[in-house]
């Protein structure tokens, strides 16, 4: 269907997900106002964009611009290491196993806000207010915005990309189940002396995850959770004892350790929404989904909100931000929300239980996965592509098999 450029979708939050968010619509056809300061220069974090991702960020033509400062992912390991009666092995996901070259590239999240920033300020679908939404105003038609600079803004759709206590989800009347979690992020970048052959390591311990991300030379960005207590005093270490802790938790895999300045510390939480679009506003990102960082899921959750609620746009052009869409976005998301949320929040769970049946059912879990190369194909698929290992299955299924050649035997 064909779109009314008059048509303005209002965007509030401009972290990676919101400047995702007015791109695509803005080059799907819609006019766009994005509310929100500039994007963060100081963010130490890296995030991990697997392949689909990767292709939709192609499609908004930003790419290009984002691949000299990423490392591509070849390989993915998970090791345990706790110290407890039952340990699982380690189970490693090569992309080749799946046909793939990579599973996707790691990139430094300042990096990422600096191209996506100049995108949004370079097209001309965009306008953006550097502004914060003070006030929102739902009624049946239109959902008005009042922002902190005077202005206000009307539309028929607002996208909620601003955070884990968006106030645009409280204005939808849209109750979420959170909880604070006894575990916080210590997140730095560090060189090595050997060559990490484009393989990260997540190492699981009784805290938490401590996850290894390749970048571009010998260099790797480090994910720690830890205790919150343990982690501040970490964080205070001078260079050369965090250096050393650091080391010693990779058992050495890397060589000698040196951790670079700008260690940060984030507080980890869950939070899920009772629905993800009502009142003409939908929900995207950490506004819809908190969770653990394991298995690179968050933002490549969020791109894939925001592809399809550009989707359900489409088809209601007429009016993107009526109840039939809404209600359509809400049911597309559902299941994969709530299947990535679960297992990622199970996963954690496991860790930092010490009853014996969750080390129990980690480990058999873990060992079959190791062991057994077509689930470890399928959950490789599943963690690209939702649905693309049931595909595979079906397509293996369907396809028939070559009789025997039995002439040269």
């Amino acid at each position: 269907m064909s779109v009314d450029t008059k048509t303005r979708i209002l965007v509030a939050g401009t972290g990676p997900v919101g400047l995702i968010s007015a791109l695509a619509f803005a080059e799907a056809g819609f006019g766009v106002v994005l509310a929100g300061p500039p994007a963060r220069a100081d963010d130490g974090r890296t995030t991990a964009l697997m392949v689909p991702a990767l292709k939709f960020l192609t499609r908004l033509g930003v790419l290009d611009a984002l691949e000299a400062d990423a490392a591509p992912l070849k390989v993915m390991r998970i090791i345990d290491g706790t110290s407890r009666l039952v340990r699982s092995p380690i189970v490693t996901f090569r992309a080749g196993e799946i046909d793939e070259e990579h599973f996707g590239f790691n990139f430094q999240n300042r990096v990422l806000n600096a191209v996506l920033q100049q995108s949004v300020e370079a097209h001309p679908g965009i306008e953006w207010r550097r502004a914060l939404v003070e006030n929102w105003t739902t009624e049946p038609h239109q959902v008005t915005a009042a922002l902190s600079d005077g202005t206000t803004v009307v539309a028929p759709l607002a996208v909620a990309a601003d955070g884990r206590n968006s106030p645009a989800r409280q204005a939808a009347g849209i109750s979420a189940t959170a909880r604070t979690l006894p575990q916080a992020a210590l997140v730095l970048n560090f060189t090595h002396s050997r060559d990490h052959a484009f393989t990260s390591t997540e190492f699981h311990t009784e805290t938490g995850p401590f996850t290894q991300v390749p970048l571009p030379g010998r260099r790797s960005s480090l994910v720690w959770v830890l205790r919150p207590e343990t982690a501040k005093q970490f964080a205070d270490l001078d260079d050369a004892a965090l250096s050393l802790r650091v080391e010693h938790q990779m058992q050495s895999m890397l060589g000698r350790v040196t951790v670079e300045g700008g260690r940060q510390i984030y507080p980890l939480s869950t939070s899920l929404p009772q629905r993800f679009a009502q009142n003409r506003i939908a929900l995207v990102g950490e506004a819809a989904h908190v969770f653990p960082p394991i298995g690179a899921q968050g933002l490549n959750l969020g791109i894939r909100d925001v592809d399809q609620l550009v989707e359900m746009a489409l088809k209601h052009a007429a009016d993107p931000g009526a109840q039939a869409a809404l209600a359509a976005y809400d049911s597309a998301r559902r299941p994969d929300i709530l299947a990535r949320t679960s297992a990622v929040n199970l996963l954690n769970r496991s860790l930092l239980s010490d009853m014996l049946p969750a080390q129990l059912a980690r480990s058999a879990g873990l060992n079959f996965l190791g062991g057994f190369s077509p689930l470890r194909a399928f959950f490789m698929r599943e963690g690209l592509r939702p649905g693309s290992g049931f595909s595979s299955i079906a397509s293996s299924l369907r396809s028939p098999r070559r009789p025997r050649d039995i002439s040269t035997e």
